[in-house]
């Protein structure tokens, strides 16, 4: 009920490539995380299962209420928290061993206060966990989104506080590569259409509903190929990468300095 092409699912198989492309992230996050962990953005609780083993304790933001209330009846000894941010003034100073922030700030308009808050809240010596689509690898503009990131970009935004920072990006093997330009030819062919631009002319708003459309058709379609990959793809199919250029998603680790 609370999926949509932008909220991946985790049961439909058509949005299977992606859901293990998101859940690969929680599993790298998994190898990497200890003690009182944030998560900002928890949507579906897609990666509980591996997070919750490596926290002491675990609270999630996320502006999605009854998703939120689902979450804290299935999972009562942690804290789930409807938040729409930033800020995030119900969480004080120095209180998380890590934040884990996946596939949000490109939704932010305000990202640079995000960044700040997320400072505030991690203590000395923790780190932000923080995955965002890689705006080199996207197929077509995202109307959901405000905005997309280089590497670069993403990099120039988190110094406003951090002066520690580990650039990776999330790749796959030949399988998901070929998915990746199935898809790329599949879109070109809608994009083809669009004579006017209005891919870049029209405002979000106006896109999102057809976006959401044509997204839900194309991944049905893709699914009907034969032997599509969309069902042979799983986690263990992506891996970390230090080529940000050609990541599908950026994967950056920015640690706080200890005064």
């Amino acid at each position: 009920m609370f999926s949509t092409t932008e909220i991946t699912s985790n049961t439909l198989i058509s949005d299977n490539p992606i859901h293990q492309r998101l859940f690969f992230a929680y599993w790298a996050a998994s190898q990497m995380i200890e003690g009182d962990i944030l998560e900002i953005g928890c949507g579906l609780g897609r990666g509980l299962e591996v997070l919750f083993p490596k926290c002491n304790s675990y609270t999630a933001l996320d502006k999605n209420e009854q998703l939120i209330e689902k979450l804290q009846r299935t999972y009562p000894v942690h804290r789930f928290i409807t938040h729409y941010i930033p800020p995030l003034e119900s969480l004080e100073d120095e209180s998380f061993d890590f934040v884990i922030c996946f596939q949000v700030i490109e939704h932010i308009r305000n990202d640079k206060l995000l960044v700040q808050e997320i400072h505030r809240v991690l203590k000395p010596k923790g780190k932000l966990l923080l995955s965002t689509p890689n705006i080199k690898q996207s197929l077509t503009r995202n109307p959901w989104h405000v905005r997309e990131y280089t590497a670069e970009s993403l990099e120039n935004l988190l110094r406003i506080s951090f002066n520690k920072i580990e650039k990776k990006g999330v790749w796959g093997n030949e399988k998901v590569q070929k998915y990746h330009e199935e898809n790329r030819k599949a879109v070109a062919q809608w994009k083809k259409w669009d004579f006017l631009n209005l891919e870049h002319l029209l405002p979000r708003w106006l896109l999102q509903t057809p976006y959401t459309l044509l997204n839900r058709i194309n991944r049905n379609r893709l699914l009907k190929n034969p032997n599509a990959l969309a069902t042979q793809i799983d986690y263990t199919d992506y891996h970390l990468t230090e080529d940000t250029e050609k990541a599908l998603d950026l994967f950056f680790v920015a640690e706080k300095e200890q005064l």
